[in-house]
C-alpha cells in the first residue's frame, strides 16, 4: 500500500504551533523557540528523605537505589489522585558503567551490585508538584513507591496456577517475584497503570553449560548465558538449570494501582506472553475492553485482547483483563486485514493457559503476519484508527524469525533489510474496535532522502527537513496530533547522515505532514510521553544518554550521564498538546 498520504477519512488537520527544529548532535535538549524544559527527576534521585544523593564514583548501594528513582526511564503515565499529581514511570534496564561506578568493567562484582541492579529496574511511582513553574518530586509522599525485580506479584488469568508457572518457591504458581525490562506503558479508564515486560530473556542463565534447553526457550531467546547481567550468580531463581519454569513467569503486562501504595501488582496472563512494548487500551462500542500490543522483535506479531466483560464507569472493573480472547493480526497486501483468534481450536494447543505462556508459537500456528518489530501503538482520540511503529528489521526478506516463520517483503513491511522503519495504521471495520476486520495503510516510511532515492528515501511526506529513523514511541495529544519518538542510529553518518541525535516529531494524521519538535542529547533514546491535567506541561523521557560514553546529560561538564524525565512548557503559558 502507498505511504505518506493524507488520511482517507476523518477530521481536518490541526495547525502546527511551532517552527521545526533542525537535526543536530548537541548534548542537550533542543526545542522550538518559545518552549522551555527542565529536569523533573533523574536516575538515583532519592524519593524519601532517608535516601542518599547519587555517589557518582560508586553508583551508590543496593540500599540507596531501593530508595531512589530507577534507571533508564521509558513509558510513563500521569494520574491525578486526591488532587495530587502522580507519575508512574517504567525503569527498563541499567547503564552499567554508571550503576557500578568504579568497578571499571561495567559488571556486577558482588551480591550488593546485583541487589542494586535489581532495584534500578521496574517501576517508579512519584508524586510531583509544580512550584513557580518548576516541577519536582514531592519527597516522602505517601504515594511514592518503588516496584522492582524483587516485588511480589500476583499471577492472574488463564495461566494462573498452571504447571508451567510452578516453582519450588511457589509450588501453586500464583505468586511471582518482580518485574523487569519494563518498556512501554498503558493506562486504564479505571485508573491503573499497565507496565509491559519486554526483553526479560536477557536476565536468565544456566549453571550447567551442557543443559539442553527446550525449544520454547529458544523461541523467546532464553539461552545458557545472560548478557553479563549476573543476577543468577547471586539469585538462583535466574538459573534455568535449577528453576526451569521461572522464565515462564515473566513477559506479561502488569497492572499496578498507583493510588494504593499497598496494592499487589498483577501479572495479566490473558494478554499473552511475549516481548511487550506497550499496551494501548480502548473501549469498543459494546463496552468491551480492547488492548492493542506489539511484540518488539524482528519478525514477530501484533496482538490484541478483547475482554469478555464490559467496562462500566464507576463499577468494579478490576477483573476485566483476566478473561477474554487473544488475537494476532494478519495484514493482506490489498489493504485489508483480519484479527485471528488464538484459541485451542484455532491453534492446536490443549488449553488457553498454554497459549498465554507460549503466545508466539500460537500466533505462528495461525499464520499471523510477521512484522518489522512492532513497538508503541497509539489509538487516535476520535476512535477511528490505530497507529503502530514498526521500528526496523534488518532481517526482513533475508531470514525467518526465531520460530522459523518466513519474513517476506509484503504490504506493511515493504523493504528488504529495513534499517529505517515505518508507521502502519489501521481502521476497524465500521469503527468498531471489537470487529475482526480492518483496513490499513502506511502513515510514513522513514528513510534518508539526502542519501538515497527510491524506497530507502522514505515516503513522500518525509523530507530532508523532517527525516528520521527507527520510530519507537507514539502518543496522541488532545487535538489528535501524533507525537513520534525515535530510538535509532547515533552516528549521523553514512545511511544516517544528517539525521542527528534521536528526536521527537509531531505528525498530522489528516494531512500527513510531520515536523521535528525536539532533539535529544547524544546517544539517548527519546521515549515516554504524557501530559499534565491542564495540558500545559508535557513530560518526556530521555533514556540512556551517553550509552556509549559520549554524553554528560543532564549535568554537563564531566558528570555521570543520567536518564531523566523532563518537563516541557510554553513560555506564554499556553497548552503544549
Amino acid at each position: 500500500m502507498s505511504a505518506g498520504g493524507a488520511r482517507t477519512a476523518g477530521a481536518r488537520g490541526a495547525p502546527f504551533r511551532f517552527d521545526p527544529v533542525a537535526a543536530n548532535t548537541r548534548d542537550t535538549v533542543t526545542l522550538p523557540e518559545g518552549y522551555d524544559w527542565h529536569v523533573v527527576v533523574r536516575w538515583a534521585d532519592p524519593l524519601w528523605s532517608n535516601g542518599q544523593a547519587l555517589d557518582s564514583v560508586t553508583g551508590g548501594t543496593g540500599a540507596s537505589q531501593e530508595l531512589a528513582f530507577g534507571d533508564n526511564n521509558d513509558g510513563m503515565e500521569l494520574f491525578s489522585v486526591e488532587q495530587r499529581t502522580l507519575l508512574a514511570v517504567n525503569n527498563e534496564y541499567v547503564n552499567r558503567h554508571g550503576l557500578f561506578g568504579t568497578s571499571g568493567s561495567g559488571l556486577p562484582q558482588s551480591a550488593d551490585d546485583v541487589r542494586k541492579s535489581k532495584a534500578a529496574h521496574g517501576v517508579s511511582i512519584v508524586e510531583v508538584r509544580q512550584v513557580a513553574g518548576v516541577w519536582s518530586v514531592v519527597m516522602d509522599s505517601p504515594f511514592n513507591r518503588r516496584i522492582t525485580a524483587d516485588t511480589p506479584m500476583d499471577i492472574t488469568g488463564p495461566a494462573r496456577g498452571h504447571p508451567l508457572l510452578r516453582t519450588a518457591a511457589d509450588p501453586s504458581g500464583v505468586r511471582s517475584l518482580g518485574t523487569w525490562n519494563n518498556c512501554g506503558s498503558g493506562k486504564t479508564p479505571w485508573g491503573t497503570f499497565l507496565t509491559c515486560e519486554e526483553n526479560f530473556h536477557f536476565y536468565f542463565a544456566a549453571s550447567d553449560p551442557d543443559l539442553q534447553l527446550p525449544q520454547a526457550f529458544k523461541r523467546y531467546g532464553i539461552g545458557a548465558s545472560d548478557r553479563n547481567i549476573g543476577w543468577s550468580a547471586h539469585d538462583e531463581r535466574f538459573d534455568v538449570a535449577k528453576h526451569p519454569h521461572e522464565p515462564n513467569r515473566v513477559g506479561y503486562v502488569v497492572e499496578i494501582d498507583p493510588a494504593d501504595p499497598a496494592s499487589i501488582p498483577r501479572k495479566r496472563t490473558a494478554l499473552g506472553r511475549f516481548k511487550h512494548e506497550n499496551a494501548e487500551l480502548v473501549i469498543a462500542d459494546s463496552g468491551q475492553v480492547v488492548v492493542y500490543m506489539g511484540d518488539d522483535e524482528s519478525g514477530e506479531f501484533l496482538y490484541r485482547f478483547v475482554s469478555e466483560g464490559r467496562y462500566r464507569e464507576g463499577d468494579d472493573n478490576a477483573e476485566l483483563l483476566d478473561a477474554g480472547t487473544l488475537f494476532a493480526a494478519r495484514f493482506d497486501d490489498d489493504g485489508r486485514g483480519r484479527w485471528l483468534e488464538l484459541t485451542p481450536a484455532a491453534t492446536g494447543f490443549t488449553s488457553q493457559a498454554e497459549i498465554c505462556v507460549h503466545t508466539r508459537q500460537a500466533a505462528s500456528a495461525v499464520r499471523a503476519t510477521t512484522m518489522d518489530r512492532p513497538e508503541w501503538i497509539a489509538a487516535h482520540t476520535d476512535g477511528t484508527e490505530v497507529y503502530c511503529c514498526l521500528t526496523n528489521n534488518r532481517s526482513r526478506g533475508r531470514q525467518p524469525n526465531r520460530g522459523g516463520d518466513p519474513t517476506p517483503i509484503n504490504g506493511p513491511n515493504p523493504r528488504a533489510e529495513n534499517q529505517y522503519g515505518q508507521i502502519v495504521r489501521w481502521r476497524p471495520a465500521n469503527g468498531d474496535h471489537a470487529s475482526v476486520d480492518f483496513s490499513w495503510d502506511l502513515y510514513v516510511m522513514a528513510g534518508n532522502p539526502l542519501v538515497h532515492a527510491g524506497p530507502s528515501a522514505g515516503s513522500p511526506n518525509l523530507t530532508p527537513e523532517n527525516m528520521f529513523n527507527s520510530p519507537d514511541g507514539l502518543a496522541f495529544d488532545s487535538k489528535g496530533m501524533l507525537w513520534i519518538q525515535t530510538d535509532g542510529a547515533y552516528s549521523d553518518e553514512g545511511d544516517f547522515a544528517g539525521q542527528g541525535n534521536n528526536q521527537m516529531l509531531v505528525g498530522d494524521p489528516a494531512t500527513g505532514e510531520i515536523r521535528r519538535f525536539l532533539v535529544g542529547p547524544r546517544e539517548c533514546e527519546v521515549t515516554g510521553v504524557t501530559w499534565s491535567a491542564d495540558r500545559k506541561t508535557m513530560f518526556v523521557g530521555i533514556q540512556h544518554p551517553g550509552e556509549r560514553g559520549g554524553s554528560h546529560f543532564p549535568g554537563g561538564g564531566n558528570s555521570v550521564p543520567r536518564s531523566a524525565v523532563i518537563a516541557i512548557t510554553r513560555a506564554d503559558g499556553e497548552r503544549v498538546g
